[in-house]
């Protein structure tokens, strides 16, 4: 990891890992604690409400096009973090007014990524969304694959960013781990294990006692809701339906995604290799938490939906 990068990743390090999987996190104070939602009020957090749910959703920038941000399993709600997510994607707000979509309020006992994917377009149509270049982050990217197979209508571009289109059960033994965390309320033991897992040994090695700081501010309703949707990923396969994503695609992983594995990535982009709207880039160094911490991630995605609009 490059000496001119660490201060910016420590920075980052303790909001990011509160938003678990999620593209683009910024910290504003080093050692700042979270806390729950509302903790920052300048970006109004909103509700579509649809006949069956509610989401909660926020928005930022004011471009004419619409950028979608999909973010991936959480052990809190990112609602709380609006302004910082809205700081780090500030590259786009030119050219996009950019949403991000929470999951479904209530969640029922069982919610499998195919249903969070139904829910994710319903809410989309809600609002009259269209023409959506669609950015989703590990499970965040397999709902956005889910949604661009089934509601190709409703997306113009696809970008996935450590993700994949098929967890394997070697994969999923990582996640299993965390649920079983989750559910004897071992905290602390859970934010650690996700550290350890999603960001580079150097990061984590520095970062122990800020997760320790963040395993706090986690209530049981929480763990409840996080065991739920990180149950959903198991058994996820679409990896024979891929064709049916039409749009121009971009595939961002990481070659030390100790989560996924860079395979994940790799995989994906065999399916569209011979196609002239499709770019893989494999990052180095960052771990499965490249979305957060390498600093040319966003203007990378930028430069593709530039390439290809």
């Amino acid at each position: 990891m490059k000496k001119e990068n660490r201060k910016m990743m420590r920075k980052l390090i303790l909001i990011c890992f509160v938003m678990l999987m999620f593209a683009g996190c910024a910290a504003e104070k080093e050692n700042e604690v979270p806390v729950q939602p509302e903790a920052e009020t300048g970006i109004r957090i909103e509700t579509v409400e649809t006949g069956s749910f509610s989401m909660d959703y926020f928005r930022f920038g004011n471009g004419k096009k619409t950028f979608v941000i999909l973010p991936g399993l959480s052990v809190q709600s990112v609602m709380g973090f609006a302004d910082s997510v809205a700081e780090a994607y500030r590259v786009l707000c030119d050219d996009y007014t950019v949403y991000l979509f929470d999951r479904r309020k209530k969640l029922p006992e069982s919610y499998s990524v195919h249903e969070m994917a139904t829910d994710t377009a319903e809410a989309f149509r809600a609002l009259g969304l269209k023409d959506i270049s669609l950015f989703g982050a590990s499970q965040g990217g397999m709902i956005a694959m889910e949604i661009a197979m089934n509601e190709p209508e409703l997306i113009e571009n696809l970008v996935l960013g450590s993700t994949s289109a098929c967890v394997k059960e070697q994969q999923y033994q990582t996640i299993e781990k965390w649920i079983d965390l989750a559910k004897a309320g071992e905290k602390e033991e859970l934010y650690l294990a996700f550290g350890e897992a999603i960001y580079p040994k150097e990061v984590y090695e520095q970062s122990k006692q800020l997760l320790i700081d963040a395993a706090e501010t986690t209530s049981d309703e929480d763990l409840e809701r996080f065991i739920i949707l990180a149950e959903g990923i198991r058994g996820f396969d679409v990896s024979g339906d891929l064709e049916k994503i039409v749009c121009p695609v971009l595939v961002l992983g990481s070659m030390d995604d100790q989560v996924l594995g860079a395979d994940a990535s790799i995989e994906i982009g065999e399916h569209f290799k011979d196609r002239d709207d499709f770019v893989i880039y494999m990052y180095d160094g960052y771990g499965h938490a490249v979305y957060d911490l390498a600093p040319d991630y966003k203007e990378r995605i930028l430069g593709f939906l530039r390439s290809v609009k």
